[in-house]
């Protein structure tokens, strides 16, 4: 997908009668975690601190993280998950999961988080009406990494995904680790063949690690209709995740471990997921929450690019990243039918030409968040966009980072004015679309097309615009 070097920054549309307004949080890169205001206004910067993800809970009180492992020593470490009040000071911090001897920083507790974590009282993390995160929890659900061998697997070192409950004092209460139920996924011979020749290995450690599945989310179901009416399946005390390189989401039994729902990564085995087709590099599923539009439908954020486990081909030497598709589109899935109850996607944004499906595509990182009134935030993450729809798929605000250059960002969340009671409400000022025909650089020339400027080509009969061309023959 093209970009243009210059392009407006900041908030460019935004409708306050349709939005449901509030402050946005997000990690700005290299920067810390920032919040605006629907105009785009940076109203609070805490830019010592990270998140990955950054949240907020009521009171104005953010959770990120002090630092990262270097990456020649951890894939994706962060070395803490940590609690800060609206002024930076540090009310809970947890890094005893394991102790490590890094050669930049020596023997040292960490806690090897990464990509997600809940707090008691909400399921997924973002605001869900009557469940707010309780700032006196008793209970975080922190995904982590584990170093494993598995030599029937692949003689790799494994970098393996790790959920760990701890509580306020750190006492680890319960742990789940991906690798004993790998024979529980619908891996193809295949599929295991390429992975037992490259576990998908990363430049990290002495020898690399093999990072075979990348979970990027974990979330509890939360109370929910499907549970109610008696399937176990969706116990809201189940997790449910996501790999973003084997193209799988999947639930877990909080009480077994096991893996009790999923679909992948082949999407051609029933008529419900051949519609559908392949998810590939997701991100951020999630099941919407009771109390939201959609409850009990499972969200996730599409994003297309290079996935997945397969025979070696043109395009996949090693038979890696087997699947690809150059656009992103963000889906609302029943667990139970598999029906896409609600999808986003670049045609819902205008573009419904074969070569504009690039123009909402973020091959990396991304998330969606569905709002009370009905609306869904999106991060398009590799762009630096965040955008905000209506059920209609009428776009009603758009933020672009201004420097997101060579960096991405990771997530975004919506919070009530309310929950930073140290801000007066701010100003919404409405931010009117802009006709990008007229919208120009100062002295550059009007590029509008008029009779006074047409010059007539003898021997023409006139021009009816490129509607009837054959994209086949271009």
């Amino acid at each position: 997908m093209g970009r243009p070097t210059v392009f407006p920054t900041g908030t460019t549309i935004y409708n306050p009668e349709k939005c449901w307004s509030g402050y946005t949080l997000f990690t700005a890169p290299a920067k810390g975690v920032t919040l605006i205001d629907m105009n785009g206004k940076v109203v609070r910067w805490w830019k010592d601190f990270q998140g990955f993800p950054c949240k907020m809970v009521p009171g104005g009180k953010v959770f990120g993280h002090l630092g990262q492992r270097d990456h020649q020593a951890a894939y994706q470490d962060d070395t803490d998950l940590t609690e800060i009040d609206f002024d930076g000071n540090i009310l809970w911090s947890f890094d005893h999961n394991q102790f490590v001897n890094d050669e930049d920083s020596g023997p040292r507790w960490v806690a090897r988080q990464h990509h997600d974590f809940q707090i008691e009282g909400n399921p997924v993390g973002y605001y869900v009406p009557g469940q707010d995160p309780k700032d006196d929890f008793n209970k975080v659900l922190i995904l982590t990494h584990n170093d494993v061998n598995k030599p029937k697997v692949s003689p790799q070192l494994l970098v393996e995904d790790t959920l760990l409950e701890v509580d306020r004092e750190g006492n680890i209460l319960w742990t789940w680790n991906l690798m004993d139920h790998f024979r529980e996924f619908d891996l193809s011979e295949t599929q295991k063949n390429t992975i037992f020749r490259d576990p998908n290995t990363q430049e990290c450690g002495p020898d690399g690690e093999g990072d075979i599945f990348h979970i990027n989310c974990a979330s509890y179901l939360g109370p929910n209709k499907w549970f109610d009416e008696g399937d176990e399946r969706f116990d809201p005390e189940n997790i449910i995740m996501d790999s973003r390189e084997a193209n799988i989401m999947f639930i877990i039994s909080h009480k077994t471990g096991k893996v009790v729902w999923s679909i992948g990564p082949d999407y051609t085995v029933s008529r419900e997921l051949r519609i559908m087709g392949p998810i590939i590099g997701m991100h951020h599923s999630h099941m919407i929450p009771r109390g939201l539009p959609g409850e009990g439908n499972i969200m996730v954020f599409d994003n297309g690019g290079w996935a997945g486990y397969g025979a070696p081909s043109q395009t996949s030497r090693m038979g890696i990243k087997s699947e690809r598709r150059d656009y992103s589109r963000v889906m609302e899935i029943n667990p139970k039918t598999l029906k896409i109850e609600w999808s986003f996607s670049a045609a819902d944004l205008g573009w419904k030409t074969p070569f504009t499906a690039t123009y909402f595509y973020s091959p990396l990182t991304s998330d969606a968040q569905r709002l009370p009134n009905g609306n869904t935030l999106i991060t398009e993450g590799t762009t630096g966009r965040i955008i905000e729809v209506t059920a209609e798929k009428e776009l009603v605000w758009e933020y672009n980072y201004p420097n997101v250059g060579p960096a991405l960002l990771y997530r975004s969340y919506r919070v009530p004015y309310e929950w930073v009671p140290q801000l007066a409400k701010p100003e919404e000022v409405p931010v009117a679309r802009l006709d990008n025909a007229a919208f120009q650089v100062p002295g550059a020339s009007d590029p509008s097309h008029t009779d006074e400027t047409a010059v007539t080509v003898a021997g023409t009969k006139g021009f009816g615009g490129m509607g009837n061309f054959c994209v086949d023959k271009l």
